[in-house]
Order: C-alpha cells, then structure tokens, then sequence
C-alpha cells in the first residue's frame, strides 16, 4: 500500500501518517526501487492503534508508552484489542442513538424540556420538582443539574439522581434558605443557622458525591457559582452530612 492508501484505509490523513513517522510513533516502512513507501498490514494495524489510542484522548507521548508495551506482542492479540475498543464504541454509539430516539420522540410530542436534551433520569427528577417556583436558587440548581447529567458517568448520574430524587419534597425548604443568604457575609451566624438546617435535610449520599475526590474540579465549579455566603453554607453542610455519615458506620 502506498501512503494515500493506508491513510484512506484506516481513517486518517497522509499528513498524519507523516507526523507519525515524525515522532517515530509509526516506523518507516520500507521503500520501493522508485523511493514510495510501501505499506503493509502490521503498519495498518499499528497505525489504526494509533489513531484509536488518540481518539481514546490520550497525548502522543501517552500513545508511545502504550505502544513501547505492545511490542512483542502476537498480531492477533493487538487485533483482538482494537476488535475489543471498537465493540466499546459501537455500544456507546448504540446508547447515544437509544437516548436521542427518546428526545426526537419527546420533541414531536412537545414534551422536550427546556433545559434538554437530559437523560431520563435527570427527566423524571425535575418532573417530580414539578414548576419552577419564583427562586434564583432553583434557576442555578437546574442549571447545574444539567451540568451533572451532562459530565457525569452514567453510572454515576443514575445513582446521584436517585439520591436526589430523596430531595424532591424538601426542594423548596433548600431553595429559600440559599436565597436567604445572597446578600449576607459569609461570616454571619445566619450561615451557620443555614448551614445546619441543609444538613438536616441533605441525605448522606450526596455528601460523597460533592466531597469525593473524583469530583473535586466540578464541585469547586459548582461552589464558585454560589455567593460567598451560600458556598460557605453549603460546604459547611456537606461537612456536616460527612460527619453524620461517619458516626454511623
């Protein structure tokens, strides 16, 4: 195969397959009388590696160390890895298509959210909360809902919305008492009052989910768009819920 068609063949451009000599990612193949590079199947194996490692989101320099580990490996074991990412992206693909066939489906009956697309999780939870009362708060707490059904693994977001689905009746009750401390310092004796009342009304699981060391980036995210007040109450309360969660295990 000349270059034109191992590029073709494996979905990426002439020029990449040249980058690719260039980092020493992919060897140099060996050449024909005429100076053309010729092609075979371990080059197309080893560069549709490369391609599906980048796609994976790893950094060149990443692809190197995976593919320094690969070496000496039989020609069937990397193809049976890369048949293995494949059935992973069709799956993904499969989901995706599963969760879009519900929104157009939605869409045609008028019934897609505002704040749509969101899976049916995130769906069913702002049913229950029902409308949107006249609360600041509840604007950002849609919007970071969103947010969460957006970043989150799927896994994750099933489990924290059913956590959240806890909340659906104390919603209004947590919504005002944030409200209450938009315009306070967040030294005031009312964060603490506030703070304490949340905790009382957080169940334990979603202290884990705004403290774990995964999330740390999207909580702090999340905090930063809360008024110095409402932040330091809310921290405040997940510490608390913690605590709770501790002294009864």
């Amino acid at each position: 195969m000349r270059i034109g068609e191992i590029a073709a063949l494996v979905g990426v451009t002439p020029r990449a397959v040249r980058h690719y000599h260039h980092l020493g990612l992919l060897p140099e193949p060996v050449r024909r009388s005429n100076g053309y590079r010729e092609y075979g199947i371990r080059d197309a194996v080893l560069l549709a590696r490369i391609r599906r490692l980048s796609e994976l989101g790893l950094g060149l320099d990443e692809v190197r160390d995976v593919l320094a580990d690969d070496e000496g490996r039989e020609l069937v074991e990397v193809l049976q890895e890369l048949d293995e990412d494949l059935a992973r992206q069709e799956a993904v693909i499969r989901e995706r298509r599963r969760r879009l066939a519900t929104l157009l489906a939605e869409a045609r009956g008028g019934r897609l959210s505002a704040e749509g697309p969101l899976s049916p999780q995130l769906t069913e939870l702002l049913a229950g909360l029902g409308e949107m009362p006249d609360s600041p708060m509840a604007v950002k707490d849609r919007e970071v809902l969103a947010l969460l059904d957006t970043v989150v693994p799927e896994a994750e977001r099933v489990r924290l919305m059913e956590t959240l689905r806890g909340m659906e009746e104390h919603a209004g009750e947590v919504y005002g008492l944030l409200d209450a401390l938009a315009g306070t310092e967040p030294d005031d004796p009312q964060v603490a009052r506030a703070a304490a009342a949340l905790a009382a009304l957080l169940p334990d699981g979603l202290a884990v989910h705004l403290s774990g060391r995964a999330d740390a980036g999207l909580a702090e995210v999340i905090f930063a768009d809360l008024a110095p007040a409402q932040s330091a109450a809310v921290r405040r309360a997940v510490e608390l819920v913690r605590q709770r969660r501790e002294g009864r295990s």
